[in-house]
């Protein structure tokens, strides 16, 4: 399995949320790919700047250096993020467009979107996963 993470995920993980760094933990050590999407990459990066989180910065920095970025350079992932527009649009739908791109990234490569973002359940065609929420 290949997964990506979407950047509640990577915001929990920078947070030290047990429940979410051990599902991380269990991931690679079953030789499981993790990915993040440039996306992703920059809500966090952002986020972590503008609050002037210095020492956050540097474990972002040694967090995103681990895994590959993927870029939206991939014109399947654009077309696949009008399609999830369209969609969602027709059912009367609207959810953040940074959601959408990160959403086709995952449709296009055929990864598995680790999220807890219920919004993400109305794309259709998704593969998710809530690192987030414990098992009963």
């Amino acid at each position: 399995m290949t997964y990506l993470l979407d950047t509640n995920i990577v915001s929990y993980i920078l947070k030290k949320n047990a429940t979410v760094e051990n599902k991380l933990q269990d991931a690679k050590i079953a030789g499981q790919k993790v990915f993040i999407s440039c996306i992703t990459y920059y809500e966090v990066k952002r986020g972590l700047l503008y609050a002037n989180a210095t020492s956050q910065l540097v474990e972002f920095n040694q967090f995103y250096g681990k895994y590959q970025v993927i870029f939206l350079d991939d014109i399947e992932i654009i077309e696949q993020a009008c399609q999830i527009y369209v969609d969602l649009k027709g059912r009367g739908f609207t959810i953040q467009e940074q959601d959408i791109l990160i959403a086709a990234t995952a449709i296009a490569r055929s990864l598995i979107l680790v999220s807890n973002d219920s919004d993400l359940l109305r794309i259709e065609g998704i593969n998710l996963e809530n690192w987030a929420v414990t098992e009963s």
